[in-house]
């Protein structure tokens, strides 16, 4: 689609979704909140309780890299009554809609205010973020408390039920972080290294002392060459590494390219499971939920590189899905 094909596409969403704007700031059943990734609309389904009716945009399996918006994203967007989306360079294909939307709707990017000595740096574009800032739960309290103050922004009235279930999700989340540090402690030292399709872990290895190697840069779209390949199968072999990990909005192709490649060599590498990197797990699940998702990974992680980990996970609620 080129320049004008695209600013028309996105004029004639607008257009539709204004045409049925709410007369009062809130519809009959609460807030209306639309949200960019599955992390921040489960997020804002948590603080908002039964005041806010939330949806996101990307479900299982969809990367926020690629996204482009469709033409309902776009009416859905315009006739809610706020608007969640993460920054950062997250939605790189959906900033100039949000600009143009934040014209005459509620708008926020709720990881666009993190302190800059929290991010870490983006490995390729100087001065950029690695977006992925869900990986450490202690983080994305701080995006929770976002979510909390955007919801206050739009609805005033709500404000102390707002803050008592961000509160409460704060309160989650340390525990969920608190879980990560406990179980990670049992994997052998030498054994923290995580082998994954892209860079999505580094704030993950960081909170928890792993060293992330992804096939792909931080950005999905970027293309892993032959010659990275190579270089992690001899990561693999030489360091004796026993375990791979896929993603559930990567294509495996490639991390069954290293599976076969140290298995050439003499060298047997294991699937160590399927984490959930951009994407959440099925609705209606406990992967489906932020908590859920971060407590599969971190289980999942652990108990294949050798540590000891609970059935279930932190709450006993996982099903392996993933």
């Amino acid at each position: 689609m080129d320049v004008s094909t695209r600013r028309d596409f996105l004029a004639s969403g607008l257009a539709l979704g204004a045409a049925a704007l709410p007369v009062r700031a809130l519809a009959a059943d609460g807030l209306t909140v639309v949200s960019t990734t599955g992390m921040i609309g489960d997020t804002a389904r948590v603080i908002g309780g039964e005041r806010v009716s939330a949806r996101a945009l990307m479900g299982p399996g969809v990367d926020p890299h690629s996204y482009r918006q469709t033409r309902s994203d776009i009416v859905a967007m315009a006739r809610a009554d706020l608007v969640l989306w993460h920054g950062l360079g997250l939605e790189a294909q959906m900033v100039e809609f949000f600009a143009k939307l934040g014209e005459t709707r509620n708008v926020r990017a709720v990881a666009d205010g993190l302190p800059r000595d929290v991010l870490l740096e983006h490995p390729t574009y100087a001065g950029k973020a690695d977006p992925h800032v869900w990986m450490d739960p202690f983080i994305w309290a701080e995006v929770a408390d976002a979510v909390a103050a955007a919801l206050i922004d739009a609805d005033p009235e709500g404000e102390a039920e707002y803050l008592a279930r961000a509160g409460a999700f704060g309160t989650e989340l340390a525990a969920l972080g608190a879980y990560g540090e406990e179980i990670v402690a049992s994997v052998p030292e030498e054994s923290r290294v995580l082998v994954t399709a892209h860079d999505a872990f580094g704030y993950f290895g960081r909170r928890y002392g792993f060293e992330v190697l992804g096939i792909q840069g931080i950005s999905t779209e970027s293309e892993a060459g032959l010659n990275r390949i190579s270089e992690l199968v001899d990561v693999l072999v030489d360091r004796q590494i026993g375990a791979v990990f896929v993603e559930t909005s990567v294509s495996d192709r490639n991390m069954r390219a290293l599976v076969e490649g140290a298995a050439a060599r003499g060298h047997e590498v294991a699937i160590g499971g399927s984490l959930f990197s951009d994407a959440m797990g099925a609705p209606g699940t406990y992967e489906g939920s932020y908590v859920g998702m971060i407590d599969h990974n971190v289980t999942t992680i652990a108990a294949a590189l050798g540590g000891r980990v609970p059935d279930g996970g932190m709450q006993g609620r996982l099903s392996g899905e993933g």
